[in-house]
């Protein structure tokens, strides 16, 4: 579930559902989506999410490919976690897990002010038996960190849960509240268990355990420490707290920090200051479950230099494709303005194109509009083509290069399309022809792209909240063009017309084919290939909405503007030049239009904004 789509679609109604009903909804959903054939692969398209390899790192003898994780608290059911792992995480905790199930008095309270949650004191627990279940369903992709609730500091019970949970576990928590009165538990436990230990106390009691359990860091039987926000949901605080981890001595201590974090700034703060890792409360879901894609987005912009900026010179075979496409696209546009019916047509239908005028007018204006809105597609979408060659597939962006070849696949598979109805464009075919050497050679040349992208976005702006509608806007514009490719490529593989253009041509098709027989073919190849035109290029505007919103990124935005020109004027302002203005036909053009323009007003403050906030 993206920031699009959790923000302005979900958020406003899952807040208002009684209790975690709303909460055990999302996760469930997210669950169910990943364990069906295809989800894990959906939810990667949706969020384009896998943190960069560069954020790898190793501790505790396990190997994170993010410094962020998700913290227990947010998901004490365990009915999301296969699905987290998928979502940016680098390591995800479990717990806290006591032998039975322990239900808290309190509940979870969300503060609309500060947009901060009061979790329950002590946290609720489902008890091993049903911990060890859902850990068993858990398909392990990230590393585990399971946190152990032993209220009464009974050895046995503390060696039961080990035992029971060590199969699962990368790293044991334990909570230096439950400990204090018998210290000599914490060394027991280290001595029989198999996985590192980590510390977790509450950054408001630090100074006071510093001294008392130092010793126990300098013989490694506790491997690590973790601070605790308590509920204050202060960054500074914790901060303060690494200061003084590092002050007495503890800085080479693998330290973790749970909480704190409510934009990616946070994060970084307490990384300078000493956090090997962070793991998000309440933050992820006041901020939205973009937040760690966004904070490791920030940190790989805060760790890159210019230096480290290599230009792929295979770039420009994708370019090249684009710009042969808008070649297309031009000389096709300068026929459709013109001649319209091309002599090769005149072959195969056996007439001239005066006759087919003299025939009915408005027939010869209708395959005009077909091609000019065909040829406006097809320079669109070598805009797009053209610059994500240039800004991104140039700069190793992996995301940009994956958009060219799923959308250019489908462009060239579009080719089947127009061949049912027995009229072969050879002109098409060789376009095809001359286009696929390029793609090919573009798609050798550029396999080193594999760099995920960076944002110097830092703070949960007003420009970033707006650009989060104006993101929606493309993706829904997107999606609208995909699915209008599909239809339109249906119909022109099966009925040919709809209701408003038979209104329009005044000629029913059983009427035309009796005129003359290939004239319904020439059509059909027309829609056909227009509808997969569209298809392609939909799914360029749908993915560059996916994955390439990042704060400053200002290509993305004057692509879509320079981009969409041509599609609107040619699939819009050719219905008015041939009179052909049926409202409810041009309907989705209108909204089509509407979603574009409100788009580009929303994103432009955010995409054109260099500067790191």
């Amino acid at each position: 579930m993206p920031d699009w789509s959790y923000h302005p679609l979900f958020k406003p109604w899952l807040s208002i559902l009684p209790g975690a009903f709303g909460r055990e909804f999302i996760h469930r959903g997210m669950n169910s989506i990943v364990i069906i054939p295809g989800g894990k692969q959906l939810i990667e398209f949706l969020g384009h999410m896998e943190p960069s390899t560069k954020l790898k790192k190793s501790l505790f003898s396990s190997s994170f490919s993010s410094p962020v994780g998700l913290s227990g608290k947010i998901d004490p059911n365990l009915s999301g976690t296969t699905a987290f792992s998928y979502l940016g995480f680098g390591f995800i905790e479990v717990g806290p897990v006591s032998l039975f199930k322990n239900a808290s008095s309190e509940k979870a309270t969300f503060n609309k002010r500060t947009q901060a949650i009061d979790f329950p004191n002590p946290l609720e627990s489902i008890g091993i038996e049903k911990t060890l279940i859902m850990l068993k369903k858990h398909k392990a992709r990230t590393p585990i960190f399971i946190r152990l609730n032993i209220e009464q500091n009974d050895p046995e019970d503390i060696l039961k849960l080990t035992k029971h949970l060590q199969p699962f576990a990368d790293v044991f928590i334990v909570e230096w509240g439950q400990f204090k009165d018998n210290i000599d538990l914490i060394e027991q436990l280290a001595t029989d268990c198999e996985k590192p230990i980590v510390l977790a106390i509450s950054h408001h009691i630090m100074q006071e355990m510093l001294r008392e359990y130092r010793p126990f860091f300098y013989t490694e039987a506790i491997k690590g420490i973790l601070i605790d926000e308590a509920n204050s949901h202060s960054t500074a605080e914790l901060v303060d707290s690494l200061i003084q981890l590092n002050e007495f001595g503890l800085g080479k201590v693998p330290k973790i920090v749970s909480g704190g974090v409510y934009e990616p700034e946070d994060a970084l703060k307490l990384f300078e200051n000493g956090a090997d890792l962070v793991m998000l409360t309440d933050g992820y879901v006041s901020s939205g479950p973009g937040l760690p894609k966004r904070i490791n987005e920030a940190l790989l912009d805060s760790l890159s230099k210019e230096d480290d900026l290599i230009e792929l010179q295979g770039w420009k075979w994708y370019w090249l494709f684009g710009f042969i496409i808008l070649c297309g696209g031009l000389l096709a546009l300068a026929f459709s303005m013109t001649r319209i019916i091309l002599p090769y047509d005149e072959a195969f239908l056996l007439i001239k194109k005066e006759e087919l005028f003299a025939l009915n007018p408005n027939l010869l204006k209708f395959m005009s509009h077909d091609r000019m809105t065909l040829a406006g597609t097809m320079i669109s979408g070598a805009i797009i083509y053209m610059q994500l060659a240039k800004n991104g597939v140039r700069f190793g962006m992996h995301w940009a290069r994956k958009a060219i070849n799923i959308a250019a696949i489908t462009g060239f598979l579009g080719i089947l399309l127009f061949i049912g109805y027995g009229y072969f464009d050879w002109l098409h075919g060789i376009f095809w022809i001359v286009l696929l050497p390029f793609f090919l050679w573009g798609v050798f040349q550029t396999k080193t792209a594999i760099h995920s992208p960076l944002s110097k976005n830092r703070r949960n702006t007003f420009a970033w909240k707006k650009v989060i509608w104006g993101q929606l806007c493309f993706v829904i514009l997107g999606f609208s063009f995909v699915i209008g490719g599909i239809v339109i490529s249906t119909i022109g593989t099966t009925s040919i017309f709809v209701s408003t253009d038979i209104g329009y041509i005044c000629i029913p098709p059983k009427v035309i084919n009796n005129i003359n027989s290939n004239l319904i073919p020439v059509i059909a190849h027309d829609r056909a290939g227009f509808g997969s035109a569209l298809l392609s290029v939909g799914l360029l505007v749908l993915m560059t909405a996916l994955w390439g919103f990042q704060q400053g990124a200002n290509w993305v935005w004057k692509t879509f503007l320079i981009g969409g020109i041509p599609a609107f004027s040619a699939g819009i302002f050719t219905h008015f030049i041939i009179g052909y203005t049926t409202f409810i036909h041009l309907l989705p053009a209108y909204f089509a239009l509407i979603i574009y323009i409100i788009g580009l007003i929303l994103s432009k403050p955010f995409l054109y904004n260099h500067s790191k906030d």
